[in-house]
């Protein structure tokens, strides 16, 4: 009893203030854990989604993601060398395949300026230069069709364009099987003569 009278003298703040702290000491943890709750639930978990590599050649490469395909390069257009840029476009009529030959016909017959291309979303040119006598392209890339922003890759020749577009391989099928579907028969037989009924051997005609 005496530990008790105590406890109680020393005891200042009536039962109703405790119960009230208590109450919104719980009311805290509730709002903290909800707020926890909260925030937790807007962490989205993305899709890794892989690009396949088509061809690369040191710091450029071609890389394809559905009918999307992307050019990496690395511009040396910066001081700082660990900047890497890109440019897509979609495969759409066989684009893939004509900016090939476009790049390889400018190899044969070099253009007197650079060849201006209209992406979606960059323009991109192809700067033609001779190193050492060889002839070697150079993407120019004006990101987002501003000139004020220019990015610049290496100077590649045919050898290494090959290699990025994966000429001589299995990944060159990739773009290329659009333009298979679109062939058309060599020397297709004439409509008169698929209306000829077929001829029958072994049988004579009677008199």
């Amino acid at each position: 009893m005496l530990f008790n009278s105590r406890f109680i003298i020393k005891l200042d703040i009536p039962i109703y203030e405790i119960l009230k702290f208590t109450q919104m000491k719980k009311l805290i943890l509730l709002l903290t854990f909800s707020f926890g709750i909260s925030v937790f639930s807007q962490i989205k978990v993305l899709k890794n989604e892989t690009l396949v590599e088509i061809g690369k050649d040191n710091s450029v490469g071609l890389f394809k993601k559905d009918d999307k395909f992307t050019i990496n390069y690395q511009d040396l257009n910066t001081s700082n060398l660990n900047t890497f840029r890109s440019f897509s476009f979609l495969d759409v009529n066989g684009d893939v395949e004509g900016l090939y030959k476009l790049i390889t016909d400018g190899f044969l017959d070099q253009p007197t300026g650079n060849i201006t291309l209209e992406l979606p979303n960059d323009i991109i040119e192809l700067h033609y230069e001779k190193n050492y006598g060889q002839p070697t392209v150079q993407f120019i890339q004006y990101i987002n069709k501003n000139r004020k922003y220019v990015g610049k890759s290496q100077f590649l020749n045919k050898k290494q364009v090959d290699k990025i577009f994966g000429i001589g391989t299995s990944r060159s099928a990739l773009y290329k099987a659009v333009a298979k579907n679109n062939l058309t028969p060599v020397n297709p037989m004439p409509a008169s003569e698929t209306s000829k009924p077929a001829a029958t051997k072994g049988k004579k005609s009677k008199k």
